[in-house]
């Protein structure tokens, strides 16, 4: 994918991003409430708003970042009124306009920063928005090399009356990447999102926290608090000066 760049992915995807990836966890909305308390929140990666908006609806005074303008046009259509203040730009090098009570990064979207250079900078400029008790707050996977077979994989990731979704990847174990075509096959046709990322290890995502002058104050295994532990498939890692 010589072609690919940071924006991308949301480019690609814009259009039927709400329909694809509708859900969201009740329990996820719940913990970033309470992270936020009273303060104001910044989202790397704000996308159309499937997190920011219900936080916003709760009250939270809530800005953002995103590097596609289309995905921000997206969210632009639903928040009419402009509440949410955002940047359109890559999170690895951002400023916030002011100092943040909790900055977080969901879905996996961290890891849509694609060198270990770039994921350290983004910890630096977190830190450096960050109010004194201030939190950042990252969901990601874990990474699991052994899905993948021979380096590559093929895999349905959803299926309905309407549409079938697939996965195709390609696994660099050397550069911790993975090079991916999300397909789309439905009445209208055959359509493809094409989705690159570099992921990290908890302990990677650690030292470069400490790097940042930030710690790890606590590990979730889920939304609900439940215990990290060697089979989790994910976790919530929050970090704090």
């Amino acid at each position: 994918m010589g072609n690919y760049t940071a924006s991308t992915f949301g480019e690609s995807i814009a259009d039927q991003y709400d329909s694809l990836f509708s859900h969201v966890d009740s329990n996820q909305i719940d913990r970033l409430f309470e992270l936020s308390g009273d303060g104001k929140v910044f989202e790397l990666g704000i996308g159309t708003g499937r997190i920011a908006l219900p936080l916003l609806e709760r009250g939270v005074e809530i800005q953002g970042i995103d590097v596609s303008p289309a995905m921000l046009e997206r969210l632009r259509l639903k928040d009419k009124d402009g509440m949410i203040p955002v940047q359109t730009g890559s999170f690895a090098e951002f400023e916030g306009s002011e100092k943040y009570d909790l900055v977080f990064v969901v879905f996996n979207t961290f890891f849509g920063l694609l060198t270990q250079q770039e994921q350290i900078s983004c910890f630096k400029c977190v830190s450096k928005t960050l109010k004194p008790n201030g939190k950042f707050l990252i969901e990601a996977f874990v990474p699991d090399p052994a899905r993948f077979d021979g380096g590559q994989t093929i895999r349905t990731s959803g299926v309905s009356t309407e549409r079938v979704k697939l996965e195709c990847s390609q696994h660099d174990r050397a550069t911790q990447t993975v090079i991916s075509q999300l397909v789309i096959i439905d009445d209208q046709g055959i359509r493809l999102h094409p989705v690159n990322i570099r992921y990290a290890w908890p302990s990677e995502l650690d030292l470069m926290a400490e790097l940042a002058g930030l710690k790890l104050y606590e590990r979730w295994g889920g939304w609900d608090k439940q215990t990290f532990e060697s089979s989790s498939a994910f976790h919530i890692s929050i970090y704090g000066k």
